[in-house]
């Protein structure tokens, strides 16, 4: 059984490592493979260093460039994933991968990506390795507990919803991508989880004992997302 988590930057590198997250993530998932049942796939975002770099990008170049944003992305993206395959060693024997199009090894138990291109975050990434191991969830863990109706910071009546079709969803994320957006789910990988039928649990990342209950199947505190 592969599961596939989308791991937002913001609490791999929220400003430094998050040394303390990690080890606790590296343990949770070590005792899910330990029977052999269990095989993760994980998509690690750009956190704070995109954010900074992206920012001092756009703060000297007189016409910033949405491409040359996002490849800054990117490159924070592959980073992160570096740096958790070489947590999970040896269970991680593969390379990160950095194309979810090309050819995939995965012999471990643990595969790592990063980000792929321009016009869209590793959330995107996440589904189509979704798509590809035959996934029917995304457990996409960020630095907030529940998808809201609206965003909160620019409307105070927003209220935290358990679940939402994708149609709803998508209303509330829009249909466009722009570099260093902080969504819930990027919406072009929405988009993309609509057509497949996907389902995606969004929940808070640093919450270990909550994302045990997700890989048990247990009652969690998150929003699920899925076909109407």
């Amino acid at each position: 059984m592969v599961k596939v988590i989308s791991l937002g930057g913001s609490i791999v590198a929220p400003d430094d490592v998050n040394g303390e997250f990690l080890k606790a993530f590296r343990k949770t998932v070590l005792s899910f493979i330990g029977d052999g049942t269990h095989r993760f796939v994980l998509v690690t975002g750009g956190g704070a260093p995109a954010r900074r770099y992206q920012k001092a990008y756009r703060s000297i170049a007189e016409e910033p460039d949405d491409a040359a944003q996002d490849w800054i992305g990117v490159a924070a993206t592959r980073l992160n994933a570096e740096l958790l395959r070489a947590v999970f060693q040896p269970h991680c024997a593969d390379p990160v991968v950095t194309d979810p199009t090309a050819d995939i090894s995965f012999t471990g138990s643990v595969l790592v990506a990063s980000g792929w291109k321009p016009g869209f975050s590793t959330d995107f990434d996440a589904v189509l390795l979704a798509e590809r191991f035959e996934a029917d969830t995304v457990i996409n863990l960020s630095n907030i507990r529940k998808v809201y109706s609206a965003d909160p910071k620019q409307d105070p009546s927003a209220t935290p919803i358990d679940s939402a079709s994708w149609d709803e969803f998508r209303k509330i994320v829009g249909d466009v991508w722009k570099p260093g957006s902080n969504l819930p789910f990027d919406p072009v990988a929405a988009r993309k989880a609509s057509e497949l039928r996907l389902r995606v649990i969004v929940a808070a990342g640093t919450n270990v004992e909550n994302l045990v209950d997700i890989l048990h199947d247990r009652p969690f505190e998150g929003t699920t997302i899925g076909p109407g």
